[in-house]
């Protein structure tokens, strides 16, 4: 049985759920809403997402919508390839709580 990786009480497996803040101009008008965009691995389950969420921010959260985006088809010089599938996480803050996403651009 492997043993977690303790940091400042947060698991290195909450880090490996959120891959990326997805920084948009759709995803950057709903933070207006509270609602917060990141990339997850295909694996990640909402229970997952939102521990990690709650541990590595320290906010709350409402609710976690997923999206599960398949690749495309694209051709390149008479080649073709697929794109990788992705999923995105959708996150509903509680009022009053924010993440700044854009903190590190």
């Amino acid at each position: 049985m492997k043993k977690s990786v303790k940091t400042n009480n947060v698991t290195a497996k909450m880090y490996d759920t959120l891959l990326r803040p997805v920084i948009t101009e759709k995803s950057m008008g709903s933070s207006e809403a509270g609602k917060v965009v990141f990339m997850v691995p295909l694996s990640a389950t909402k229970k997952d997402i939102k521990a990690a969420i709650e541990a590595i921010f320290n906010v709350k959260v409402e609710r976690v919508n997923t999206v599960k985006q398949t690749g495309k088809v694209k051709r390149f010089r008479g080649y073709e390839g697929v794109r990788s599938d992705y999923k995105k996480a959708i996150i509903t803050l509680a009022e009053g709580q924010n993440i700044d996403v854009t903190a590190g651009i």
